[in-house]
């Protein structure tokens, strides 16, 4: 009795990474409006990045809402595939209270950047839903 009641409490109290992704919802497009892939920016100085969606809404992490995500900034990394809780860590960025845009600093040298939507739990959508990977120039 006592080790169903744990397991049971086990299971509400964290969340569950086995659960089944979010569906896509049809015809979103999630790109990175600034800075343009091949930009050279200025070394010393905080890069904006402003995020782009359309035929899809952004919400907070925790508000589970149909066609809804938040967005996850990647730098000089890949994107997860369908279904897999994203990172949070230098380049996982992670943007839970719905933000749109940010600002970050980068060390001189080519960068990555890319968007990915997470569901209310950080996890991607089937199929995902990313940007292009764009690079961009510190000098």
């Amino acid at each position: 009795m006592r080790t169903r009641l744990a397991a049971l409490l086990f299971a509400i109290i964290l969340p569950s990474h086995g659960a089944e992704p979010a569906p896509a919802p049809p015809n979103a497009y999630l790109y990175i409006g600034w800075p343009n892939d091949g930009q050279v920016v200025s070394s010393g100085k905080p890069i904006r990045v402003w995020f782009g969606l359309r035929n899809m809404g952004v919400a907070p992490k925790g508000v589970k809402f149909p066609n809804t995500g938040h967005h996850h900034l990647l730098i000089d990394t890949d994107a997860p595939e369908p279904g897999v809780e994203i990172p949070n860590d230098r380049n996982h960025l992670h943007f839970g209270a719905g933000e749109t845009e940010t600002t970050i600093e980068l060390p001189p040298g080519r960068h990555t950047l890319q968007l990915v939507m997470g569901d209310d739990r950080h996890v991607t959508f089937d199929p995902s839903i990313q940007s292009k990977k764009i690079t961009i120039t510190v000098k």
